[in-house]
């Protein structure tokens, strides 16, 4: 795994829908190997609100595991300690969404380990949140 370009990613992937595919895209072209750092169940539900997460992390793990564009999905526990994960994996590229609420912390731990962060613009699509209060599950 040495010579692969690795790619870090992070998030919920709670009901996963075009945006998610559309930036797992765009994050695997930058490299050649996709990683996806899971948050918690406690942490979605933190981030999210207190009826989220609607798939526990095991099944958002096994429905992320099922896309070809994902090589390796790490769970995070409750309490993630971000940098020791970055220096563990050493990313080449950190991949974000454009107003990802941790940029600044994320580009301080990419800096540490010579990665680059990169920005990866949201596209039009419904968010998790949207399609969740359409079904009115939040």
């Amino acid at each position: 795994m040495n010579n692969h370009k690795k790619v870090l990613v992070g998030g919920c992937f709670d009901l996963l829908h075009f945006g998610h595919i559309s930036f797992l895209k765009k994050a695997k072209s930058l490299g050649n190997y996709l990683i996806v750092a899971l948050e918690s169940d406690a942490n979605t539900k933190k981030l999210k609100g207190l009826n989220r997460p609607i798939h526990n992390q095991k099944q958002r793990q096994q429905m992320l595991e099922a896309l070809s564009l994902v090589d390796k999905v790490i769970c995070l526990p409750d309490s993630p300690d971000y940098e020791k994960l970055v220096y563990k994996i050493k990313p080449r590229i950190i991949a974000v969404t454009a107003y990802d609420p941790k940029l600044k912390e994320k580009r301080l731990q990419a800096r540490l380990i010579g990665a680059k962060v990169v920005v990866i613009p949201k596209i039009k699509s419904p968010s998790t949140s949207q399609i969740a209060k359409l079904l009115k599950i939040d």
